[in-house]
C-alpha cells in the first residue's frame, strides 16, 4: 500500500487548495483527486445525501487503491466523516473551521466563521465551537451562492466581490478580528477578501493544517511513499475540467485531468 495513491474528494474544484498544501509537504506521494463538480455544492444538501455522495465517493477512490482518503470538503466531513471511518476500513483525514487557533489568538474575543448551511448546522461544528470557543463570540455566516461561483472560475468579479462584501460586513460591525475559512473552496477569495478586509483581521484556512495530519497518519501506518521517480497527480472530474485546470495552473508538478462518468 506504501505505492498506493492518497485519495482526496470534494464536492468540486475547491479542495484543491488542500491538494495543493498535501503534494507541497509530501512530495513522494501520488494523488487522486476527485471533483463532484457536478453535485455541487453539498452545502445545501440534506446529511443523508451528503453521507450518499461521500460514500459513492469513497467508493471510487477505493477501486483505485487509494491508501488513505482526505475527504477535503468541510461540509462532507462535518456530517459523513463518522460514517465513512465506521464503514471503511482505510484512514480518513477530514476537514473542518480552524475555530481553535482563532479563539485563542483573538484580541476583540469576537471571530467570523465563513462557511456551508452544512457545516454550520452539522452537531460536529457545533461541538468543536463549544469546545474550544468558550467565552468567544463566533458569528456564523452562510455562503450561500460562493460555492457556485468559484465552480465557474469568479474568483474576481463583481459579482463575487459584491457578494462577499455582504457576509463580511456584518462581521465587521461586529468587531470581529480572525475570519475561520469553513470551505475548501474560500482560500481562493483570499485575494479579494484581504482587498474587502482591514489589515487586523486574520484569515485562517485548514489547509496546511490537513496536510500536516495526512503526513502524521501516513507515518503513524507506515504508508509513506518509500520509492523514488516520476510522481502521478491525477484529477477526476464528472463535469468539464476547464476551471480545475486553470486553479492548478501555477502548480510545478506533472499532472493529468480526465473527465469521468460517476
Amino acid at each position: 500500500m506504501q505505492d498506493s495513491p492518497i485519495g482526496i474528494f470534494d464536492s468540486g474544484v475547491g479542495g484543491t487548495s488542500i491538494w495543493k498544501e498535501i503534494q507541497k509537504l509530501l512530495p513522494n506521494e501520488d494523488t487522486l483527486y476527485l471533483a463532484d463538480s457536478k453535485n455541487a455544492p453539498y452545502g445545501e444538501k440534506p446529511k443523508e445525501e451528503i453521507v450518499r455522495l461521500s460514500r459513492k465517493n469513497t467508493e471510487f477512490l477505493l477501486r483505485k487503491k487509494c491508501k488513505l482518503i482526505v475527504v477535503a470538503c468541510n461540509t462532507a466531513t462535518t456530517n459523513a466523516i463518522t460514517h465513512l471511518r465506521e464503514n471503511y476500513d482505510l484512514p480518513f483525514i477530514g476537514i473542518e473551521p480552524a475555530i481553535k487557533p482563532a479563539a485563542l489568538n483573538s484580541k476583540s474575543k469576537t471571530v467570523g466563521v465563513l462557511a456551508t448551511k452544512g457545516t454550520l448546522a452539522s452537531s460536529l461544528f457545533h461541538s468543536t465551537s463549544e469546545n474550544h470557543a468558550y467565552g468567544i463570540q463566533v458569528m456564523e455566516q452562510e455562503g450561500t451562492g460562493l460555492v457556485e461561483l468559484i465552480e465557474r472560475g469568479e474568483l474576481q468579479t463583481a459579482k463575487t466581490r459584491d457578494l462577499l462584501k455582504k457576509f463580511l460586513d456584518p462581521m465587521l460591525d461586529k468587531g470581529i478580528d480572525y475570519l475561520v475559512l469553513g470551505c475548501s473552496h474560500y482560500p481562493y477569495l483570499i485575494p479579494l477578501m484581504e482587498e474587502l478586509l482591514p489589515p487586523h483581521v486574520r484569515i485562517i484556512d485548514s489547509g496546511e493544517a490537513v496536510a500536516r495530519q495526512t503526513n502524521a497518519i501516513l507515518l503513524e501506518r507506515n504508508l509513506l511513499n518509500a520509492k523514488s521517480g516520476p510522481v502521478r497527480h491525477q484529477f477526476l472530474s464528472n463535469t468539464d475540467n476547464t476551471v480545475l485546470k486553470n486553479l492548478l495552473f501555477n502548480v510545478d508538478a506533472e499532472m493529468e485531468f480526465s473527465c469521468l462518468t460517476f
